[in-house]
């Protein structure tokens, strides 16, 4: 009796651990991908973030690890090669769309996952054809050739489109910027897409493919957004889950907080603030639906940092053991909106006190009445008194190689914990829904994809 208890004990002890490893070796694959991207954002942006909307955020019960940013060209990355490595796997030279630094076309997750017949969609704040999105759907060798994109965009059959960038899909003599004669909203209609132009016409869309352009150039800032009008991420990341979700096969979809970067480039607390905040209400969105599904894997990260941001700061000769966020949440308009009204001719005094929730001190008006005068860099005096409010810093106007944050959610997430480079993005997520990334031997892209 006691030997059958003891070979029962020992068949238990073996049993349990090589089921486990069966799991391991064989994971539930997950049905929909989801793979969020805040451009510009830095561990010091959620922070900042946070602590701006008071209260904690989605990401913060999702966070696994970090991530590297280099390019092949660079330890600075730009969002082109950040991009192509989240979306191929391979890391290539700033500036380049979806190729290696040879110009070998790369075949993407987006691509790969319409293959195998799942629905695929991109939802941005920037122009769709702008660096990040293009490089799940095109393959040019400069970023700004996004004429072309927009053509490969539809060509690819990318089911669901959402953003801004208008201009991009129109020939000049249609009101756009296109120097050829091609209307890309006439061929992607060819193609059965839906064109929807605000929130209206979003709401009432009811199957893809949809094509949604709600600004000729890049849709608002939060802080300056008609909401009467122009749809914010939340809301077309929610439509877009909604139209994806009804793919049998299941949709990857990549939803990018585009313009963290651009309040980053501008050295905007408020606005970097705010952007962080309404992407963490469309991480918000999806992780409801991820819940509700239970075969959802949900990725977030950037794809670099923005600006060197620092919670903290030297003014002159003294340095402060103080933050002053709630100087930040009064705030109403981004710095680019106030310069724009000050250049129209509105009274810089008037201007500040309105939108920043308080008059500006004498040494704060002197600041930016010296670059009325001098017809330059009067959003860059807004920024740096709301930064010297909120004794916030900032080092730079462009990118740092700061590593950013990596969350993850659902079947799956266990493999993004730890540190990984931007390249593993990729093949992680291509490993989740068993796709191959191996690379399709092809023809370089033609130069005339340059500008």
């Amino acid at each position: 009796m006691r030997r059958f208890h003891a070979w029962t004990l020992l068949l238990a002890i073996v049993y349990v651990p090589s089921t486990a490893c069966a799991a391991t070796q064989h994971p539930v694959r997950p049905t929909h991908v989801i793979l969020m991207i805040a451009d510009g954002c830095g561990p010091a942006s959620v922070d900042l973030g946070r602590m701006v909307g008071g209260a904690p955020l989605a990401l913060d019960r999702i966070l696994v690890g970090s991530v590297g940013t280099a390019s092949a060209s660079s330890r600075i990355t730009d969002s082109a090669a950040g991009a192509t490595a989240m979306a191929s796997g391979v890391k290539t030279a700033n500036r380049m769309v979806g190729v290696d630094p040879s110009g070998r076309r790369l075949p993407t997750v987006l691509e790969r996952a319409r293959e195998r017949g799942m629905a695929t969609g991109l939802v941005v704040k920037s122009t769709i054809t702008d660096a990040t999105p293009a490089c799940f759907a095109a393959h040019v060798m400069e970023r700004g050739a996004q004429d072309t994109i927009a053509v490969q965009e539809i060509e690819g059959r990318v089911d669901l489109l959402l953003g801004g960038g208008r201009d991009w899909f129109l020939p000049l003599s249609r009101g756009g910027v296109r120097k050829d004669s091609v209307d890309v909203i006439a061929q992607a209609r060819g193609y059965g897409y839906t064109l929807v132009s605000n929130r209206a016409e979003l709401a009432a869309a009811r199957a893809t493919p949809l094509l949604g352009l709600f600004a000729h150039d890049d849709l608002s800032y939060a802080l300056d957004r008609d909401t009467l009008t122009e749809p914010g991420l939340p809301e077309m990341t929610r439509k877009a889950l909604a139209l994806l979700a009804r793919r049998p096969a299941g949709f990857f979809l990549m939803v990018e907080g585009s313009r963290i970067d651009h309040a980053g480039h501008a050295n905007d607390p408020a606005s970097h603030a705010r952007e962080l905040l309404e992407y963490d209400a469309a991480v918000r969105a999806v992780l409801d639906f991820a819940r509700r599904d239970g075969h959802t894997l949900v990725v977030c990260t950037a794809d670099h940092e923005t600006g060197g941001l620092s919670l903290g700061r030297r003014i002159g000769d003294q340095s402060f053991y103080e933050l002053r966020i709630e100087a930040l949440r009064p705030i109403t308009a981004s710095i680019a909106r106030m310069a724009d009204s000050i250049t129209a001719g509105v009274a810089p005094e008037a201007v500040l006190t309105r939108y920043l929730g308080s008059p500006p001190t004498p040494e704060e008006k002197a600041l930016v009445d010296s670059a009325v005068v001098a017809r330059k860099g009067v959003a860059a005096a807004i920024g740096e008194v709301e930064s010297r409010r909120g004794l916030v810093g900032w080092s730079s106007n462009a990118h740092t190689a700061v590593d950013v944050g990596l969350y993850a959610y659902g079947p799956g997430s266990e493999r993004f914990r730890g540190h990984h480079e931007n390249t593993d993005i990729a093949r992680l997520l291509a490993e989740a829904m068993g796709l191959s990334l191996a690379p399709i031997k092809q023809a370089k892209p033609s130069t005339s994809d340059a500008r």
